[in-house]
């Protein structure tokens, strides 16, 4: 029998506790609170639209989320990441997948805040273009970088309607007017913010950690600013979720606007789940997370769950018993799934060859 002196024993202990926990490189995912998009959120409506004519809706459109541990700098305990190792419903993943390791917390927390008021725009975007309905089109200042030439003076959500005089059309003109300058030159940004139209003066400066500064020893000259394209209806509508980030509930946002403004009720009563960030055109794209989704979705009651086509590799053995995955790719599928579901078809799942 091994005998341990007494002192030798609590250094061990006291080891021991100290491995477990130091910080380790990676992020723990379990599943997160699901939100009915044509429902309520403590008593208010999720979305509302006015200023159409709209129509009754039933069910649930379930967006679901991913709750994670570990931040984009911080990491999870040794004892954390045992334990999900273990877990069924949790997954340990590096920290490198999720996050950029140069980006701080603060950073994170903007990027992924714009990420959702993008997705909401772009939700608009695709719903109208499925209901061949039309749909307005400017250009915003999405994030604003800290230290950058630009942080202080333009602001997230602030419009661009025109650059040095030029009347801003589309997000590549904004950049090429940027960077058709020298490192150092001045560019006036004429915006509105809060319904005020200001000119806002940028001297750029030389990012040495663009792609393209092999090709210029200078620098690729940038103000600091991610431009984007908002798309805003003929009409209100309005998304009351908060404290929510990322892009991946965009498909589901898209249909449960299709949902409103269409006769009929889409679910027709059933409780549908489903992820994927979505574009203008109507194109779902992959997310991060999905298995823990498809946790989320069955305790959330969904019968059916719309799987972007391009997560099917990770959906395939981790299917919920009784419940049906669609493969999607547009939103077009998307609803052709709903409808063929709700008329009891049989719907494109991940697991068909």
């Amino acid at each position: 029998m091994m005998r341990f002196r007494p002192g030798l024993t609590g250094t061990l202990l006291v080891t021991l506790v100290a491995t477990l926990a130091v910080p380790a490189p990676y992020v723990l995912l379990s599943p997160g609170p699901v939100y009915n998009t044509i429902g309520e959120v403590d008593g208010t409506e999720l979305l509302t639209i006015s200023g159409t004519d709209t129509y009754p809706v039933s069910g649930a459109l379930d967006m679901l989320t991913v709750s994670e541990y570990g931040g984009p700098s911080q990491g999870i305990g040794i004892d954390q990441a045992i334990t999900g190792w273990f877990s069924k419903d949790q997954r340990v993943v590096p920290r490198e997948m999720f996050y950029d390791e140069t980006e701080s917390a603060e950073e994170n927390r903007a990027q992924t805040a714009a990420d959702f008021s993008s997705s909401q725009s772009y939700a608009i975007g695709a719903a109208l273009h499925y209901l061949n309905r039309p749909v307005n089109e400017s250009v915003i200042v999405s994030s604003v970088m800290g230290g950058s030439p630009a942080d202080t003076k333009l602001k997230p959500q602030d419009t661009i309607t025109a650059v040095d005089g030029v009347a801003a059309t589309s997000t590549k003109q904004v950049v090429s007017i940027v960077r058709g300058k020298p490192v150092g030159a001045a560019t006036t940004f004429t915006v509105t913010r809060a319904g005020t139209s200001l000119d806002v003066t940028v001297n750029s400066a030389a990012r040495k950690d663009d792609p393209t500064t092999q090709e210029n020893e200078d620098g690729m000259p940038y103000v600091g600013i991610g431009v984007d394209t908002l798309y805003v209806a003929p009409f209100t509508v309005t998304f009351s979720l908060r404290d929510v980030g990322g892009p991946s509930a965009g498909m589901m946002f898209s249909l449960a606007i299709i949902d409103r403004l269409t006769p009929g009720e889409l679910t027709a009563g059933k409780t549908i789940a489903g992820t994927g960030t979505v574009d203008p055109d109507g194109n779902v794209g992959p997310i991060g997370g999905i298995q823990q989704k498809l946790v989320g979705a069955k305790k959330g009651g969904a019968e059916l769950f719309l799987a972007p086509a391009e997560n099917c590799d990770e959906v395939i053995g981790h299917i919920p018993s009784g419940m049906t995955v669609a493969k999607v790719g547009t939103v077009t599928e998307a609803m052709k799934a709903i409808e063929t579901y709700t008329a009891g078809g049989t719907v494109t799942s991940c697991e068909a060859k």
